[in-house]
Formats: C-alpha cells, structure tokens, sequence
C-alpha cells in the first residue's frame, strides 16, 4: 500500500470539485436516463409492430448512448480533477 502511495499519491478534492463531480455525476445519471426512456420506448414500438431488426439496432444504440454518455462524464470528472 505504502508503495502504491509513493508511484501514485491520492490527490485531495477540494469542496468545490467535489461538488463539481457530484454535479457532473448527477447530470449524467439524468441524461443516460432520459436516453434510456426514449430508446426503451421505440424499442417497445418496433416489438409490437414485429420489426426485430430495428429493435436490435435500437438496442445496440442505447448501448453505445450509454457508454458515450458515460465516457463524456469521466472525462468530465478528470478536468474537474485537474492533472494527475
């Protein structure tokens, strides 16, 4: 452990980047959601009109909606957290 600290020492968030990171955390949270909502609902649509591909595409939409939405946060996070 002690070695870990020595190669790479915890930084201490001040209040103001923490609360930024809260932010930052709670808007993504509510952006994913909100994508969610919407691709879940046109993913219903397309089950109940039996296109199976556009639901499969959908699908793999809302995958990567999520994964960019979340990268786009972490990203976020780190300039928050200023360099290492």
């Amino acid at each position: 452990m002690e070695r870990l600290e020595k190669q790479a020492p915890t930084r201490q968030l001040t209040a103001k980047q923490k609360e930024e990171i809260a932010e930052i955390e709670s808007t993504g949270r509510a952006r994913i959601a909100e994508r969610e909502l919407f691709l879940k609902g046109e993913i219903a649509k397309a089950l109940a009109a039996g296109k199976r591909e556009d639901v499969e595409s959908l699908e793999k939409q809302l995958a990567m909606d999520i994964r960019r939405l979340n990268d786009e946060c972490e990203t976020k996070k780190a300039k928050v957290r200023g360099p290492a």
